[in-house]
């Protein structure tokens, strides 16, 4: 392969799927879900910021940029974090980004409550939560055969629920305990898992580990076709999730006029269906392959999206609509890093990850700006929905014809002639 990426191994032996790789994957599942948790705890305070009237008077797009912000950060952080993974292993980088991440949720605790700028300010650096998908994927892929990869990735995947724990627990906290408590409590949190990472994590041996240049390696995987046709999947999929998990209680509230309570907790109980079904979208591509889930999924998102551009009541089709769609979603962000795991050398999977994680998070940081912008205009949120349908739709048509044909060169490539 001409723009291969020079690696040496570390010894001695290839993974297997032990107790040891169970383990591992516990641990960085854990981490996965508590960095999630800091990298949205914005998101739920949208709202509550904007009716209270303590940062000024906040138009839907003020909120829409507030909750984006850390977003784009962590989407485009995943990118050089993916690669220094591959580099240093996820051994080393779970423990520091997990540190890291505490400094903006205290700066935020401490100085950022009544000031819109600062807010924004302390959100670019919560994105570095974001970053630690990037850490996990390469990090638990290394551990597993190619077998048990995308039920195994699907698992840590499940650990974006963190956004469900912000979801239902940040508003409750901040009124009913102290406004500083939801960034004192995950900050403590973090802080212990990094102490407990540091201990505990170890790199999977026979982990490949590259020697190149970081911009070399970036380079090489960017040509990559599976590259650039996983991100604008992902885009779509996790984009698609990580925009209503983050947009969803501003909708809720104003479409539906909600409680920003009432709103928070069905935002979570679209996240937990996501992120059940994650696991089950890996699991489904190890055996079915991932071209007919991912396929699946984005016929189901465009159904759903075509609905709810109508604005059914939330006590009847309204409802199984957004689940639906969050089952689809989720399942299709598991599929698609099972399919990464199939077709990618596995010293490139951070590479990869970073990449496509960047583009999964940037998919989820445009829309809630465009249905920020349009609502401001139309006074409704169905010209977002249906731009939904559309992108879902092409997505769909990329799947079943270029992806498919990547997917299958790649095993004839690896069939024995």
């Amino acid at each position: 392969m001409s723009d291969a990426v020079e690696t040496h191994r570390v010894p001695p032996a290839a993974p297997d799927g032990s107790s040891s790789a169970w383990l591992m994957l516990t641990v960085a599942t854990i981490g996965f879900a508590l960095n999630f948790w800091a990298w949205a705890l914005v998101s739920p305070l949208g709202p509550l910021f904007r009716d209270n009237g303590r940062l000024g008077e906040l138009s839907e797009s003020d909120v829409s940029l507030m909750v984006a912000v850390p977003v784009i950060v962590g989407s485009l952080g995943r990118i050089v974090v993916g690669a220094l993974t591959d580099r240093y292993g996820g051994r080393v980088m779970f423990p520091l980004v997990s540190a890291a991440t505490v400094v903006p949720v205290l700066f935020l605790a401490f100085f950022a409550l009544d000031s819109y700028a600062l807010i924004l300010l302390g959100g670019f650096f919560l994105g570095i939560g974001g970053t630690a998908f990037a850490v996990g994927v390469p990090f638990v892929n290394a551990w597993f055969p190619p077998a048990k990869r995308g039920l195994a990735v699907g698992i840590f995947g499940a650990g974006m629920g963190g956004t469900a724990i912000s979801a239902l627990t940040t508003v409750r906290l901040f009124e009913d305990v102290g406004e500083t408590a939801p960034f004192l409590i995950t900050a403590a949190a973090l802080t212990i898992y990094a102490i407990v990472a540091w201990l505990v994590l170890r790199d999977a041996p026979g982990r490949v580990v590259p020697t190149t240049s970081l911009a070399t390696r970036l380079s090489a995987n960017a040509r990559l076709s599976i590259t650039w046709q996983a991100c604008i999947l992902y885009a779509v999929a996790f984009g698609g999730y990580v925009a209503f998990s983050v947009y969803l209680p501003a909708y809720l509230k104003t479409a539906h006029d909600l409680s920003a309570t009432d709103a928070a907790n069905r935002m979570a109980g679209f996240v937990v269906v996501a992120v059940l079904m994650r696991p089950i979208g890996g699991w489904l591509a190890d055996r079915l392959g991932a071209i007919p889930v991912l396929s699946a999924g984005f016929a189901v998102v465009v159904v759903g999206a075509a609905i709810s551009a109508g604005t059914p009541p939330l006590d009847g089709i309204g409802t199984v609509a957004f689940l639906a769609m969050a089952a689809a979603l989720g399942s299709g962000s598991g599929a698609t890093f099972a399919l990464i795991a199939q077709v990618s050398e596995p010293s490139r999977v951070g590479g990869i990850t970073g990449l496509v994680g960047a583009a999964g998070g940037l998919g989820g940081f445009v829309p809630p700006l465009i249905m920020g912008y349009v609502y401001g205009r139309t006074d409704s949120y169905a010209i977002g929905l249906w731009l939904l349908v559309v992108a879902a739709a092409l997505a769909l048509l990329l799947t079943v014809t270029v992806v498919r044909r990547t997917a299958q060169q790649s095993t004839d490539e690896r069939t024995p002639a």
